[in-house]
Parts: structure tokens; C-alpha cells; sequence
């Protein structure tokens, strides 16, 4: 008998599993498709937590996202016709809604479909990482993140990266004993919006995030140290941002890089709307499980929020979407 994917989503959701603590959605998931004659393989990524693989006959189509997200925690609840929940479309939503197809393309005779469930995506994709080692047969990887149903046609890549200010501390009653390191910041920071960055006809433009900004220890201590981190949403080449970046530094700020994740251009399929992405996902990380689509049902506007939610209509749609673009890929 078919899942319901609301009733399957609901159970997942109601799962805590942020990001080092998926254990019990990665028991779940697996115990699930072994009770539906899959091949199952648990790969551990750390103790306690591990990928999940199952497939049958191999050498078609890999359908993937992740089950971890975000905290905190927001138990599911059914409202106007939304599921609402911490993991609502990215992605536990979108999980129920693989699972089941794959489990109707099993039942219809069509074998050649994979499923794959990772760890880690919201904080660094160590599952990811350790996943592209796993002896994939798969021609075809559909990652799955919440594109509104629309077939991504691109998306932008990540690079992370601290800028640096330094100063002298000193007690705050003298001042001219001291050098801020806030102050040279608060300068540099707004000068970020002047930067000629690249620009790519389907991707857009290049986006700079100020995400954090720590400095100083005490109200009454001159700070000796600043830092910001921030987020750039690439859409080619990093190394004339980094060049930017470096000119926009020069002599004022220190800079160091963090991770990494290349701007990626995705198969589409006739039939199928397309449209970019401005989000980051682990399909860069996953280069051995085939040619890379990306679709998913659910909004990114709300992942991350109190209000998450997917639609249940959608959803349910979204089953049949993916048993399509399955059979579509296997068929050529």
C-alpha cells in the first residue's frame, strides 16, 4: 500500500534532528525502507549519525536531500491547508514526498531509482562530503530543496569569509591611549556596497551578506579587536571577488576564507518550468551521483523561519513530479 506523503512528512517532522543530531530521523528513515525491501546502507559520518542509502537495481536515477535542519526545533502542526513544522520544505517535506515516489516507481516495476538522505547540509555538509565515497551507479541525481516545484535551472555558489580590524586597548577614561578596532570597521563595512562585482545572465548578481559582527570586551575597555563574517552568494569565478575583496582590505582589514561551494548550472528537462536559484546546496559535493537537477516543493522564503511551511496540495503533488522526472531521465 502507497505512503501518504502528508501523514509520512508529518512523522518526520515531528523528529528533532538539527544538524549533529539526526540520529533518530536517520533510524527512521532507514527502518522504513527496510520494511519496504530495500537495500539499505547506513553510512556513518560521526558517531551516532550516518547517511542513508537504499537503492534496488541501481544505474538510473538518484533522488537526495538532507534530514537535518536548522534549530530551533518547531513541533508540526496542520493548518489551512499547510503542514507546518521546522523542516516543513527544507526538507523533511521534500523527503516524505521522495520516499514516497521512489516507493511507487518500486511498486510499479521501475527499480532503477536510488535514494539518498544526508547528514550536515546546514553546517558544513560533512554527510555530503563522505557520501560522494559511497559506489554510486546512478546517471542522473535529483537533489531536492525547496524551488517552489519549478526545475532549478542554476544556482549560486557560497564562500564565507572573516575581515579583520586591530587596535590598542586601553582603559575608556583615556581614549588617546588606545586605537579602536570597531571604529575602522564601521568605515569599511558600508563601503562594501560600492564594489563592482560579476554579474551572470541567468544567475544575477553577486550578493554580499554581513552576517555577524563581534568586537570588544567590555563597554568600558577601548576594543582591541573586530571582527565581521560574512556570506558571498557567487555566480562564477570566485577569484574576482577575492580580488575585490583583497582591493577593498588593502591595508585596513585582515582577511580569512572559509568554505567554499562553486556556483553550479543544473539539467532541466522539456515540460518542466525552470528558473535559478539564488541558495547554496550539497550538489557540488555529490559529483559521483550523476548529472545534477535540482527541484523540490515548498518556498526557500520561509525555510529557516518559525513559520515554515509547505503546502499541503503541493506536497502531494510533488510525488508525481518526481515519479515524472524519474521516468523522463530513465527514458532519455
Amino acid at each position: 500500500m502507497s505512503a501518504d506523503v502528508v501523514a509520512l512528512a508529518a512523522e518526520l517532522l515531528a523528529i528533532p534532528s538539527t544538524t549533529r543530531d539526526e540520529g533518530r530521523a536517520v533510524e527512521f528513515v532507514a527502518r522504513w525502507l527496510v520494511a519496504r525491501g530495500w537495500n539499505v546502507t547506513v553510512q556513518e559520518v560521526t558517531p551516532g549519525r550516518g547517511n542513508v542509502w537504499a537503492s534496488r537495481q541501481g544505474g538510473g536515477v538518484t533522488l537526495s536531500t538532507h534530514l537535518d535542519t536548522v534549530p530551533p526545533y518547531v513541533p508540526p502542526r496542520s493548518q489551512g491547508g499547510k503542514l507546518f513544522g521546522r523542516g516543513a520544505c527544507d526538507a523533511k517535506g521534500i523527503a516524505a514526498a521522495m520516499l514516497t515516489a521512489a516507493d511507487r516507481l518500486a511498486a510499479a516495476g521501475e527499480e532503477r531509482v536510488d535514494l539518498l538522505f544526508v547528514v550536515g547540509e546546514e553546517r558544513g555538509s560533512d554527510g555530503a562530503r563522505i557520501a560522494n565515497q559511497l559506489p554510486a551507479t546512478s546517471k542522473f541525481l535529483i537533489n531536492g530543496e525547496p524551488t517552489e516545484s519549478i526545475l532549478a535551472s542554476g544556482s549560486k555558489g557560497a564562500l564565507r569569509f572573516i575581515a579583520r580590524t586591530r587596535g590598542r586597548e586601553a582603559h575608556s577614561a583615556y581614549p588617546h591611549l588606545g586605537e579602536s578596532a570597531i571604529a575602522p570597521m564601521l568605515r569599511l563595512l558600508p563601503e562594501l556596497e560600492t564594489l563592482e562585482l560579476p554579474r551572470d545572465k541567468v544567475l544575477g548578481d553577486t550578493t554580499i551578506n554581513i552576517g555577524l559582527i563581534r568586537g570588544g570586551t567590555e563597554a568600558n575597555i577601548i576594543p582591541g579587536l573586530c571582527e565581521a563574517e560574512m556570506m558571498i552568494r557567487l555566480v562564477g569565478d570566485p577569484a574576482p571577488v577575492k580580488k575585490a575583496i583583497g582591493t577593498w582590505a588593502a591595508g585596513r582589514a585582515e582577511i580569512e576564507y572559509g568554505s567554499y561551494t562553486p556556483a553550479q548550472h543544473f539539467h532541466t528537462v522539456p515540460g518542466f518550468e525552470a528558473k535559478p536559484v539564488a541558495f547554496a546546496t550539497d550538489v557540488p559535493l555529490l559529483t559521483n551521483w550523476g548529472t545534477p537537477l535540482l527541484f523540490g516543493p515548498g518556498s526557500i522564503h520561509v525555510a529557516h523561519t518559525t513559520e515554515e511551511f509547505v503546502a499541503v496540495d503541493e506536497l502531494r503533488a510533488s510525488v508525481g513530479h518526481y515519479e515524472r522526472l524519474v521516468r523522463s531521465l530513465i527514458q532519455g
